[in-house]
């Protein structure tokens, strides 16, 4: 198939592919074939493509990773106090000596590099089948890379409701380690389930999440992407929501020189609510993109967007969110928000809101705005007292307030607020 390409595209491929061995055997062996054809039909992206026009995307294609250093500070990772099953990866390897044992009620962990050589997994009908969904209408060719070629991730089949969050952290040691993790998560009738995720993860990080809720089913994603400015991070979240099910995603992200996050979300069945949520801050040699895609495909469905991008020195935003509402997905509720501050005329935000609409009893709306910080609000804090730079950071906090209000526990709300005023103060010493 790879003969079908542009030249450059089947270059920059099969130097890719080069770097890279397919892993053999097992239940998941089909889905790996069939992502390496799709891969091969589409190549990787590039600046040409629609949905990657504001995005660089070369050196996540790059055969190697580009060299980032990694960041030492003193700063206690986020969720470290919180009491949770906690599973660690190194540089996108698992280290048993940092994780808990995958033990708890109301769920079966199993890690793919181990449940992967068997013959038969619950796994198999959702590995790869919601990535290889979430190719149409648009291409997302790094998922399918990372279908293909991913060694390693966590599998996790929810029957229950388990005491207390499963937490994914993400250590970066090696200046030029390439990581590509997939993981798995199937939320059964009446279940529900916390997932935390946060660290740096490597110098280049590629990872796929696919989440089926079944009826009735809840699913709770909270993220912190951070710390270590100069790696570079790709990652797709793929949803299906069953009848009357729910899904609630949140991403922080602070620093970072590259970032692409794509969510792309199907609604299967009536009286379904996903809301999907980003705040990001970015300083100088900052890009954050959020990708989003949400197929309406059920009836009285309602989702959600929130993003809020603050943005400094030179920084650039970028957001895609696009609501497809078929024809037979009536009482439709989407709503979609995208809003960046900008600190200064150096930084940018790039905006690409859609909606597409074929029922006719919908309540669908969007809206993108970028500005500056109100000199109005500014003068009356400054009026009481409060210094100038204090006063900007309330007022941005205040910005970001409507994504944070999209995380439905309040204590990791209470969490991420913390960590987001200390980028904030840090900057302003």
């Amino acid at each position: 198939m790879m003969v079908a390409l542009l030249k450059p595209k089947l270059d920059a491929l099969e130097a890719r592919l080069a770097a890279l061995s397919l892993p053999e055997g097992g239940w998941s062996a089909a889905a790996r074939k069939d992502a390496l054809s799709r891969l091969g039909a589409t190549g990787l992206p590039s600046a040409r493509d629609e949905y990657w026009k504001y995005t660089r995307p070369d050196t996540l294609n790059a055969p190697g990773a580009p060299r980032a250093a990694v960041f030492e500070g003193s700063e206690t990772p986020i969720f470290s106090q919180r009491d949770r099953l906690k599973i660690t990866f190194v540089d996108g390897v698992f280290d048993p000596a940092q994780s808990d044992a995958l033990e708890l009620e109301g769920i079966t962990i199993e890690r793919l590099a181990e449940a992967g050589t068997k013959d038969i997994h619950w796994a198999k009908d959702l590995y790869g089948v919601l990535e290889a969904r979430g190719q149409s209408p648009v291409e997302r060719p790094l998922a399918a890379l990372n279908t293909a070629f991913a060694t390693d991730g966590i599998l996790i089949h929810v029957t229950g409701t388990p005491s207390k969050p499963v937490s994914l952290v993400y250590i970066h040691r090696d200046e030029v380690s390439d990581a590509i993790l997939h993981h798995a998560v199937k939320v059964e009738s009446g279940a529900e389930i916390t997932l935390l995720e946060n660290g740096p993860a490597a110098a280049r990080f590629n990872k796929v999440l696919e989440v089926e809720v079944a009826d009735g089913g809840k699913f709770h994603h909270v993220r912190a992407q951070g710390r270590d400015h100069e790696r570079r991070a790709a990652t797709h979240i793929f949803a299906r929501l069953g009848e009357e099910s729910l899904f609630k995603s949140f991403t922080m992200t602070a620093n970072g020189v590259l970032t692409r996050n794509e969510c792309v979300i199907e609604f299967t069945g009536d009286d379904a609510v996903a809301h999907v949520a980003g705040a990001s801050m970015g300083d100088g040699d900052f890009h954050h993109d959020d990708t989003v895609f949400v197929t309406h495909d059920a009836v009285n469905c309602e989702s959600r967007q929130v993003f809020k991008k603050v943005l400094r020195n030179g920084a650039t935003g970028v957001f895609q969110g696009k609501i497809l509402v078929k024809k037979d997905a009536q009482k439709t509720d989407g709503y979609q928000i995208s809003q960046s501050l900008l600190l200064d005329e150096d930084s940018q935000f790039l905006a690409k809101p859609e909606l597409e609409i074929y029922a006719d009893d919908v309540a669908c709306s969007h809206g993108s705005t970028s500005g500056a910080i109100d000199d109005t609000a500014l003068y009356y804090l400054r009026s009481r007292g409060v210094p100038r730079r204090e006063a900007q950071d309330l007022l941005t906090l205040a910005f970001l307030a409507e994504a944070l209000d999209e995380i439905e526990d309040d204590s990791l709300a209470g969490e991420i607020r913390e960590r987001l005023d200390g980028w904030l103060a840090r900057r302003r010493g």
